[in-house]
Parts: C-alpha cells; structure tokens; sequence
C-alpha cells in the first residue's frame, strides 16, 4: 500500500523555519542600548552587528547554489538548525568570555547567521516544490512566519525583560535557541521534493543573461535595504530618537512593524489570484517612502513610531511577490535562482542598516537623519517597479 507523504508537515518545518530566520534577524537588536551600556559599545559598533549578519547570509547565498543541490535540502536545514541553537547560546556566553565582549558578540552573529542564510536560500523552494495549489499564496503565507516570529520575538523578550530585568537577558536567549533546536528534529522527519530534477534547472549564467532577472535583483536589494533599514533600528529608534521607554517603544516600532508586515503578507495570500501584482507593489512601494519620510522627519512621537509600523505593511508583500513574479518568469531558475534572489536582499539587509548606523554617527548619533538617507531605497525601489513595468508592456 502506497503511503501519501504527508507535505503539510514539511509546510508547518518551513513555518518555524521562518520563525527561526526571525529570532535570529531580531533578537540582538533589542539588545543594542543594553549592549552599548554593558560593553561600552559606539553607535558605529553597534551597526556592525546587522552589518556582519547580512553580509555572512550574503556570503551563504553566494556559494549556496554551488553546494544546496549536491549534499540535498534536509542536510542543510538540519545543519541550519542546529547552528542557529549553537549560535544563540554562544551570544549567551561569548561576550563575558572573551577579553574583547563585542568579538563575542560579532562570533555568535556569524554562526547563527550562516543558518540564517541557509533557511532563506532553502526554506523557498522546498514549499515552491510541494504539490500545492496556487504557489503565490503558499508563497505570500510562508513569508508571514517571519513576521509573526519577528513579533513573537518583540512580545517575548518585553514580557520577559518586563518580568525578570534586562540583566536577565543571556537566560532569554537560551530560551529561543529552543526554538531551531526542536525544528531540527521536523526537518529530519518531513517529506521533501526537489524544485527541479538534478541537472534541469537554469545555470547562474544563463539567469544572469536574463535583463528581466536584473530588475528582479533590483527589486530584491531594494526591499531588503527598505525592510532591514527600520527593522534593525526601530528599537534603538523609538528609545533614544523618539524618547519613549523601551518597553513601548518595542511594542509600538518593531512589534506593530511585524504585526502589520505579516498582515501585509496574509493578505497577499488570500488575494493573490485576484490582483495584479505589480500594480500592488507599485502602490506599497509609494506608501514605504511616504513612511520614511514621516518617521525622519515629524517632531511628533506618536506619528514618528506611525511611519516606523506601518513600513511593515508597506515593505510585506516585496520579498515574496518578487519570490512569486521570478518563479512565474524562470519555471527552471531552481534552486540558483532562489539563492540569487536571495543574495540580493541580503545585500539589501546588509546595506540599508549599515547606512543608517553609518550616517547617524556621522551626525552625532541622531537615527532621524539615518533614516532619511535610508528613504533613497523605498524610492529606487519605485523606481525600479515602474522601468519593470514599461519593460513588460
């Protein structure tokens, strides 16, 4: 008797895949004035740390398409997993070992990072090779996890530091390694399908050759900076630009961030067969430099952390409607395509949090300013959807 596999089970490892990828992207910057205060640690320190993390996912995504197909999709998230459970419990221990606290700290970002990595290059086409129906939506949902995980990180750690102190932060921290410790033990049980026979999918070269995958890439770098630029320092935005405590500035910047990003997302799931896409992009494209601009430039606490959230709503639908258009241009980009789609918002997560960090301590620590050079990504984001389009017609 032939047995269905069972791929709602792989669909439910893909979800906590994503949950895992946003514990990983989050956490440490809930951190950021707590590691400032403890370790003396600069402004510009302190944007090395989002800087380091996106750079090895970038490094990850480069080399993935080389490697992901030869040694199979379960070795590398069982691997991913586990190195995201041995890098948090390092962030744990690290700093105070060593005699240099932010080399700990950088370390455990790397090694965690690499799972980072790996989830984003892996988790897409795994659901994409499932036998579901309407892919977009699958798609669109699965991005949500990372959204409902980035809340359920923010909820978490203000309950917890609420409840138990700051100081209390390295037992935090071995609570979520958990997390991806459990989700090793999904992968190594769920069916997994192959997006492409081996020796099928399109080479690196022949994606490249495309001009319709470089705006692709294009749109990618954009929404990643767009994305990562608010995410990364939205806690240390709402505390020390805005003025407001850290446990409402948690709650209203990245929290409501992700609660409207997944939203965002969810929506895209339930309507994607009713909507032209591009159109959508076009318009959330347009509402993210609106938000930027408020958060940099009204003198209003409240509205300032209003342009911070609703960022979510108008960044959620970039990563996986431009994951949705490239698999509806490139059926046979496989699993090259993937990775270097998702090399480019990597470099997008690693550019848009450094420019803030970068320009802020420039001006003497004032995020505002960060944000409003960060405006220039919504806007070529735009700009690029617009040239895809007229290209298309």
């Amino acid at each position: 008797m032939t047995i269905t596999p069972n791929y709602q089970k792989t669909l439910h490892a893909c979800y906590l895949g994503y949950v895992t990828q946003a514990i990983c992207a989050n956490f440490a910057p809930l951190l950021f004035l707590t590691f400032q205060k403890s370790y003396h640690i600069s402004m510009g320190e302190l944007a090395l740390i989002p800087t380091v993390f996106f750079l090895t996912q970038l490094m990850i995504d480069l080399v993935a398409a080389n490697f992901v197909d030869r040694i199979g999709y379960r070795t590398c998230l069982v691997a991913a997993h586990g190195m995201a459970a041995v890098g948090l419990v390092l962030l744990a221990f690290l700093p105070d070992l060593l005699p240099v606290p932010f080399l700990g700290i950088l370390i455990s970002v790397m090694v965690y990072a690499v799972s980072s990595g790996l989830v984003e290059v892996v988790v897409s086409p795994i659901v994409e090779a499932c036998p579901f129906e309407n892919k977009a939506s699958r798609m669109s949902l699965l991005h949500s996890f990372y959204c409902w995980g980035m809340m359920a990180v923010v909820l978490g750690s203000t309950v917890f530091f609420a409840l138990f102190g700051l100081e209390n932060w390295r037992i935090l921290t071995l609570l979520w390694a958990l997390i991806p410790l459990w989700n090793v033990f999904n992968f190594i049980a769920c069916p997994i399908e192959r997006l492409v026979e081996s020796g099928e999918g399109m080479g690196g070269g022949s994606l490249l050759r495309l001009p319709l995958f470089w705006f692709l890439v294009l749109l990618m770098v954009c929404s990643g900076a767009a994305e990562n630029a608010m995410t990364q320092w939205a806690s240390a935005f709402a505390e020390a630009a805005i003025g407001v405590p850290k446990t409402l500035g948690d709650l209203a910047g990245p929290c409501l961030f992700a609660a409207l990003m997944g939203t965002s997302r969810v929506l895209c799931a339930k309507m994607s067969h009713k909507m032209d896409l591009g159109k959508i992009m076009l318009a959330c494209g347009m509402l993210c430099i609106g938000c930027y601009l408020v958060a940099s430039l009204s003198v209003y606490p409240v509205a300032g952390l209003a342009g911070c959230a609703l960022c979510g709503f108008s960044v959620g639908i970039m990563w996986p409607g431009t994951l949705s258009l490239s698999s509806r241009a490139c059926p046979k980009g496989g699993t090259a395509m993937f990775a270097f789609l998702a090399l480019a918002g990597d470099l997008g997560g690693t550019v848009g949090p450094m420019s803030v960090g970068v320009v802020s301590e420039a001006v003497g620590g004032d995020l505002k300013k960060g944000f409003l050079v960060a405006a220039v990504f919504p806007i070529a984001l735009v700009l690029g959807l617009v040239a895809l389009q007229k290209r298309q017609k």
